[in-house]
C-alpha cells in the first residue's frame, strides 16, 4: 500500500467507524417513534409519531446546517495552518470557531419560540404531527451550545490531521443518544429499578444528554493531546487577539460563502420534507425513512471526504503539488468503491432494512415502490461529497457556494416541471390506472398524486447531486490545483 493510501485510511477509517453510528442513531429515533404506538398508551398513530420526529429533526437541520461553517471552515483553515507548521494560528482558528459557536447557541436558545412560530408559517403538516414536532424541538433546543461547539471541535481535529479524536467524540454522542433515548422513551427494568419511560419526549431528551457527554469528551481530549503542543502559549488575552487581523477577516469571508452553501442544502432538504408532508402523514413517514436509508452511503463517503479535506489542506499549506494530486486521485478511487458497494447493498438488502425502520405495513408497502432510486443515488452522491471535502481543504469556498446555488435551482426546476406534468388530467388518469395494477398493495389512504410527487422529489434530489458533481469537476484545476504554485 502506498504512503498516500495509508494517510488517507488513517484519517478515513476512524471517521467511518464513527459515522456508522450516525444512521443507526437516526434509525433508532425513528424506530422508537414507530413502535411507541404499540408500547404506550398514547393515541398518536405510528405514522404521526415518525412524522413528528421527521419534522422536529428537519427544524434542527434548518437551524444547524446554517452553522455548518463551524466545522467546514474550521477544518480547511486549520489544515492549511497545520501544513505551514503555524501552531499559533491553529489555536487562533479554534478560539474563533468556539467563541462564535457559543454566541450563536445562546441566540438560538433565546429565539426558540420566535423560530418555531416562523417555521410553521411555511411547514405544512397535520396538527397531530405539528404538536409532536413542537414537543421534540422544545426539549432538544437546550443541546444547542454543545452541538455547535462540537462542530468546531470536529473541524479542528480533522484539520490537525487527527481522525481518532472526532471518532471518539462522535461515538460518545451517538452511542449515548441511542442508549439514553431508548431508555427515556420506552423505559427499562434493571433489577428492582423500574422506569416507565417518558414516551415521545424521551427521544429528544436522550439527544440533549448525549450532546453534553460528547462535548465533555472533546474538551478532555483537547486538554490531553493538544494543551502543550498547540495551546502552551495561550493566555486570556489570546482570546481577544484571535478576533483581530487579516485571518479573522478571511475566516468570516470564507464562512459567508459556506453559510450560503448551507442555506442551499437546507432549501433542498426542507423542500423535500415539506413537499412530502403536504401529501399526508404516510407519505411523510415514507420519505423520512427513504432519506435515512438513501443517505447511508454518505457516512462512509464522508470519511474519505474528511481525509481529502485534511490532506489537501495540509499539502496546500506545504506547497506540495505531488501530494495534492495523489490525494485527490486516491480519495476518488476509494469513494467510487464505496458507491459500487452500496449500490449492491441496496439491491440485495433494501427490503430488510425497511422492516428494521418500521413495523407499519402501510409505510413499508409504500416505500417498496421507491427502492430503484436507491440504486442510482450513490454514484452522484459519493462524487459530490468527495469534491466538497477537497474544495474545503483548498478553502475554495466561492466554488462550493456557486455549486450549491446551481444545485438548488436544479432541484426546484425538476420539481416544478414534474408538478406541472401532474396538473395534466391525462397524466393523472394514467397514474390512477397504473395504481390499480400495482402488485405492492399500496395504501388507499395515499393518493396516486402523492406517490407521483415523491418520485418527482427523488428525481430532483438526484439532479441536484449531479449538478454539484459536474460543476466542481469543471472548476478543479482553477480552484484547487492553482493553490499550489506551478500546478
Amino acid at each position: 500500500m502506498t504512503a498516500i493510501n495509508r494517510k488517507i485510511l488513517s484519517l478515513a477509517i476512524p471517521s467511518i467507524l464513527a459515522n456508522i453510528t450516525v444512521p443507526l442513531v437516526g434509525m433508532v429515533d425513528i424506530a422508537v417513534a414507530g413502535h411507541l404506538d404499540a408500547s404506550s398508551s398514547g393515541t398518536a398513530s405510528s405514522a404521526a409519531l415518525i412524522g413528528g420526529v421527521a419534522i422536529g429533526s428537519m427544524l434542527f437541520d434548518l437551524l444547524y446546517w446554517n452553522f455548518g461553517f463551524l466545522r467546514i471552515g474550521t477544518g480547511g483553515l486549520t489544515a492549511q495552518a497545520c501544513g505551514r507548521g503555524d501552531m499559533k494560528e491553529c489555536a487562533g482558528v479554534f478560539i474563533r470557531a468556539a467563541g462564535i459557536a457559543l454566541a450563536c447557541a445562546l441566540v438560538l436558545v433565546g429565539l426558540q419560540r420566535l423560530f418555531l412560530e416562523a417555521a410553521f408559517l411555511v411547514v405544512d403538516c397535520t396538527p397531530e404531527v405539528r404538536a409532536l414536532a413542537v414537543e421534540y424541538f422544545s426539549i432538544r433546543i437546550w443541546a444547542a451550545p454543545a452541538t455547535l461547539c462540537l462542530m468546531a471541535f470536529k473541524g479542528w481535529f480533522i484539520g490537525m490531521q487527527d481522525g481518532v479524536s472526532p471518532m471518539i467524540t462522535d461515538l460518545v454522542v451517538n452511542v449515548m443518544n441511542a442508549i439514553v433515548s431508548i431508555a427515556l422513551a420506552l423505559g427499562f427494568t434493571a433489577g428492582r429499578l423500574h422506569y416507565d419511560g417518558m414516551g415521545f419526549a424521551g427521544i429528544a431528551a436522550g439527544t440533549v444528554v448525549a450532546q453534553y457527554f460528547g462535548l465533555l469528551s472533546a474538551v478532555l481530549i483537547m486538554l490531553a493531546r493538544y494543551r502543550k503542543r498547540v495551546f502552551s502559549g495561550f493566555r486570556p488575552a489570546s482570546v481577544y487577539s484571535s478576533f483581530k487581523g487579516g485571518e479573522t477577516r478571511r475566516f468570516f469571508s470564507m464562512n459567508a460563502d459556506l453559510f450560503i452553501r448551507s442555506a442551499g442544502i437546507i432549501g433542498i432538504y426542507i423542500g423535500f420534507t415539506m413537499l412530502s408532508s403536504r401529501q399526508g402523514d404516510l407519505v411523510l413517514a415514507g420519505s423520512a425513512i427513504l432519506m435515512k436509508i438513501m443517505m447511508l452511503f454518505s457516512y462512509f463517503t464522508d470519511g474519505f471526504a474528511y481525509a481529502g479535506e485534511a490532506l489537501c489542506g495540509r499539502f496546500i499549506g506545504e506547497k506540495d503539488g505531488t501530494g495534492l494530486r495523489q490525494t485527490v486521485r486516491m480519495v476518488f478511487a476509494w469513494s467510487m468503491g464505496i458507491a459500487v458497494m452500496f449500490m449492491l447493498l441496496y439491491a440485495v438488502a433494501g427490503t430488510p432494512v425497511l422492516r428494521m425502520m418500521t413495523s407499519d405495513p402501510d409505510v413499508i408497502s409504500m416505500c417498496m415502490d421507491y427502492m430503484p432510486w436507491l440504486l442510482v443515488m450513490p454514484l452522484a452522491g459519493c462524487a459530490a461529497f468527495t469534491w466538497d471535502g477537497i474544495y474545503v481543504g483548498a478553502t475554495a469556498s466561492v466554488s462550493i457556494r456557486n455549486a450549491m446555488v446551481l444545485a438548488l435551482a436544479g432541484f426546484f426546476a425538476v420539481y416544478l416541471a414534474g408538478a406541472g406534468l401532474l396538473g395534466v388530467q391525462a397524466v393523472q388518469d394514467w397514474l390512477a390506472d397504473a395504481g390499480r395494477s400495482s402488485s405492492h398493495g399500496l395504501s388507499p389512504e395515499v393518493s396516486w398524486r402523492g406517490h407521483a410527487v415523491l418520485h418527482i422529489l427523488l428525481a430532483a434530489y438526484f439532479i441536484h447531486l449531479v449538478v454539484r458533481t459536474v460543476y466542481l469537476s469543471m472548476r478543479y484545476r482553477k480552484d484547487v490545483l492553482s493553490r499550489v504554485p506551478g500546478l
